[in-house]
């Protein structure tokens, strides 16, 4: 299935041990997951902006990830929120001076430069964008466009947005005409993913996403200790719907990535052995 990329969102967790570790806490333990899984989301960096300022990545940590990976591990990059937040974290408000600025975009890029032919994709998230945030999809479109045109051509950019009515035919139209990878969740407050794959006719372009969520964060954590060696949580229906969904993708010759997350079933390792069983099945179909 060179199609299909399975990994994680993150990847240090103690209690991955024996299902992915050698040990609770191993020597290094992106080297170790690397030789199990094909590519992982890096979430760290997301988390940059605060009330007066952003942060960027370490030079020095992103030359470990290198190191620790070999060539054709790929990595799904969220780019900083001081990118994709409209309001100033913490701070009422008050609108953020960075969102959709290409400078720091480009900031960003130079830190990360060791990374990016592993990069698989640059993904945007974006929050729910109600009307005090933004005053509809037509005015967030022409933001993205002035944006993305100013950026360098030929890199991975994907977008996830969370307002579930604006993902219609009209919008994969667009990311198709911009040549932008589609992000899609599975969880929070979106819509069923399997039902938005049958109306999009399932037609993604060449690279796309797909990040198994889950509802219930806080809830999961309660249920399984933050212990994420089992599943607590199945939802074994779910994705025998999806995988047939996710199968016509890969077959319309999207590369696809998909990233699960611990909150989804209780543990991302064995959700991902049971996707990969599925997968497999609907191969020899």
């Amino acid at each position: 299935m060179k199609q299909v990329y399975f990994g994680s969102c993150s990847w240090k967790f103690p209690s991955w041990e024996k299902l992915v570790y050698s040990s609770k806490q191993p020597q290094n333990f992106l080297s170790e997951y690397a030789q199990k899984y094909s590519s992982v989301e890096i979430d760290q960096w997301f988390w940059s902006l605060g009330s007066s300022s952003y942060g960027l990545p370490d030079r020095a940590t992103v030359k470990e990830y290198d190191a620790a990976t070999p060539s054709d591990f790929r990595f799904t990059i969220k780019c900083p929120n001081a990118l994709t937040s409209v309001y100033a974290y913490r701070a009422g408000n008050k609108p953020n001076a960075w969102f959709l600025d290409p400078e720091v975009f480009l900031q960003f890029l130079d830190r990360i430069e060791p990374l990016i032919p592993k990069t698989g994709l640059l993904m945007f998230q974006f929050e729910y964008l109600n009307r005090e945030k933004m005053e509809g999809r037509r005015v967030f479109v022409e933001k993205l466009l002035a944006f993305f045109d100013a950026l360098p051509k030929g890199l991975p950019y994907a977008l996830e947005i969370r307002n579930p009515k604006w993902l219609d035919s009209s919008w994969f139209r667009f990311l198709q005409a911009t040549k932008l990878a589609p992000v899609l969740l599975q969880g929070y407050w979106m819509d069923n993913l399997s039902t938005l794959l049958q109306q999009s006719g399932t037609v993604l372009g060449p690279l796309a996403c797909i990040r198994l969520h889950g509802e219930d964060r806080k809830g999961m954590e309660k249920a399984t200790g933050e212990d994420w060696s089992q599943i607590v949580s199945p939802k074994d229906a779910e994705l025998e719907r999806l995988v047939p969904l996710l199968d016509r993708v890969i077959r319309s010759e999207t590369v696809l990535f998909i990233n699960v997350n611990n909150h989804y079933e209780g543990s991302s390792p064995r959700t991902i052995d049971k996707l990969q069983a599925l997968f497999d099945k609907q191969f020899s179909l």
